[in-house]
């Protein structure tokens, strides 16, 4: 294993390796204006979402590394204490990217970039109406955690009005994330498409998990399950219960006869896996539990 000291290489290598194993993150594509209303439009990916009461976003404009020099974003969230933080999907990554060629100040990106700039209800710096979500907030605070170059500053969005198309809407008016689809930055050129590689994993705040410690034995040091798969099977309040077991037994089809009768831990543990894979955990356990 590489091992590195971050004061013992250049902030361009260290912050390679960060963006590298950070990933995939989502993108600020914020809009903000000057003193003078110059808009200024760039994407972050030094961004996240960190409270819903009252909702609080937090980006980081850093100092660039090759000169130490601040962005146009950062100076004009502290002329004014505004930003439009604009979600990007999919569609418009190409031009989210163009934007972020560091033109001169006072040259609107929203222009060189293609975008469509529209007012905003409550703040000054418009938003991009191609983007899926828009948030209009208000800075709070701006932290700087450096003078030197590569040093972030986190600016810190109270969210005051929200914006959101209804193309990406399901029928109970919840955020559809195929229909979304959302990117993200990884290191690089590279990207990640939401949509693409999504998938779900059920949260154990809405089960009491019995967890990995107490999985049988066979199980829990498995060769052939991996820690997915027992963190799946450990994620139930309670295991099967003997009638269950006995009725998974009765109606199992002629393959998983063979693998109850016949079959290896290891071949009984694979087809468990394949039932995990297509998220039936319930089935997953019953078979596990089958072979006495």
């Amino acid at each position: 294993m590489l091992s590195i000291d971050p004061k013992a290489i250049s902030v361009g290598a260290l912050h390679g390796y960060l963006l590298g194993a950070v990933s995939p993150r989502p993108i600020c594509f914020a809009s903000t204006v000057d003193a003078e209303g110059n808009v200024n439009l760039s994407p972050y990916s030094f961004f996240n979402v960190f409270s819903a009461n009252p909702p609080v976003m937090i980006f980081s404009p850093a100092r660039r590394v090759r000169d130490n020099t601040t962005k146009h974003t950062l100076e004009n969230v502290l002329e004014t204490k505004e930003v439009v933080i604009n979600i990007v999907s999919h569609a418009m990554v190409q031009q989210m990217s163009l934007s972020s060629t560091e033109y001169d100040k006072g040259v609107n990106e929203f222009i060189k970039a293609g975008f469509t700039q529209i007012p905003s209800s409550v703040v000054k710096p418009p938003r991009v109406k191609e983007a899926p979500v828009q948030f209009e907030c208000k800075v709070t605070d701006v932290i700087h955690l450096g003078n030197e170059g590569g040093a972030g500053n986190l600016v810190l969005c109270e969210v005051v009005h929200v914006h959101i198309d209804e193309a990406v809407l399901d029928d109970e008016q919840k955020i559809d994330p195929l229909k979304i689809d959302t990117v993200a930055r990884m290191g690089g050129n590279w990207y990640s498409r939401a949509k693409d590689g999504l998938f779900e994993v059920e949260k154990p705040l809405r089960t009491l998990g019995i967890g990995v410690d107490r999985l049988p034995l066979a199980v829990r040091l498995s060769k052939t399950l991996t820690g997915n798969d027992l963190g799946m099977l450990a994620n139930v309040e309670a295991l099967p219960n003997e009638d269950e077991i006995s009725t998974f037994v009765n109606q199992a089809s002629e393959p998983y006869q063979y693998l109850i009768m016949s079959g290896t831990e290891a071949e009984i543990h694979t087809e468990a896996q394949a039932l995990l894979s297509t998220g039936d955990v319930h089935q997953a356990w019953c078979l596990l539990l089958s072979k006495k």
